[in-house]
């Protein structure tokens, strides 16, 4: 018989070491993080700026933030649900929302850091990939890195839309061409009107032109919110076009006004005393002798 070595003997259990709470949750990857937060010892502890950009079911999240022995510090933050204000109604979760969210990420920090009329960045998109440059006699342009989490880094995904949309809006977000919607890997090329036609919502509007005219019943239960709002096919790139106008106006964050709880009075029932609980008792029993009768 041959042997076979046990391999989680005592030995293993004794130095067996516990992962992170948030890496057994499946929240934090830790390999990227360390590489992420790790500043070089030269820049004397000026902070490493992150892009963390996150979705749910019905948001997108763009924050600046930065890590401490304390924690991470949010610099400033933006989210999908602030679009209606600009005149985004609908379509807050998908490729043209999450542009336009990265972009008021990014005019909202550099006008709380005062370099919002320096750095413009660029307004007229054409779809081509640009990178924020320093200017001449003059502070060098917010960097940050991008933080995706645990979301894959896929061809045309939503986070590099966010990103996209931070990098037009002025920060210097180091990237390449490669992870963007028309970028093809044989000619390794992108193909700018592609990019251009998913930053301004034409892939939707295609594709809600092709179900209307395929199947109607399903176009109206799966843009029932579209059709309540009054946002057409023809609507969308005006109204994306519109809503980076407004954000570069005012990119400044407006909470929203909380109305009062209505009052109301709580009643709470008055405990009882030995001789009012003995009386009760009675009284039940009187009540039933009688319905037995």
């Amino acid at each position: 018989m041959p042997f076979v070595k046990l391999q989680k003997n005592k030995a293993y259990f004794k130095r067996y070491q516990v992962k992170y709470r948030r890496r057994r949750e499946g929240k934090t990857d830790y390999y990227a993080r360390k590489r992420l937060i790790t500043q070089a010892k030269n820049k004397y502890n000026s902070p490493k700026y992150r892009l963390v950009v996150r979705f749910t079911n019905t948001d997108v999240i763009c924050q600046i933030v930065y890590a401490k022995i304390q924690g991470d510090v949010v610099l400033a933050s933006a989210y999908s649900h602030e679009l209606p204000r600009y005149g985004v109604k609908v379509g807050l979760t998908n490729w043209a929302a999450a542009y336009a969210t990265g972009l008021l990420v990014a005019r909202r920090v550099l006008a709380q850091l005062g370099l919002a009329d320096k750095y413009q960045g660029f307004p007229e998109v054409d779809g081509t990939v640009q990178e924020v440059e320093a200017i001449e006699d003059g502070p060098r342009p917010f960097k940050a890195f991008l933080d995706i989490g645990l979301k894959r880094a896929t061809t045309g995904s939503k986070v590099f839309a966010a990103m996209k949309g931070a990098s037009d809006g002025g920060m210097f977000v180091p990237h390449s061409d490669r992870r963007f919607p028309g970028y093809d890997t044989e000619s390794k090329q992108l193909d700018a009107e592609t990019l251009r036609n998913y930053i301004y919502g034409g892939h939707i509007a295609e594709y809600m032109r092709s179900l209307k005219e395929e199947d109607e019943d399903r176009y109206k239960v799966q843009f029932s919110r579209f059709i309540k709002a009054g946002v057409a096919a023809d609507d969308l790139e005006d109204m994306y076009a519109s809503a980076h106008k407004a954000i570069r106006a005012d990119p400044s964050f407006k909470a929203t006004e909380k109305k009062a709880p209505a009052d109301y009075k709580r009643r709470l029932q008055t405990p009882l005393n030995a001789k009012q609980r003995k009386d009760r008792v009675r009284q039940k029993i009187e009540a039933f002798k009688r319905t037995q009768q």
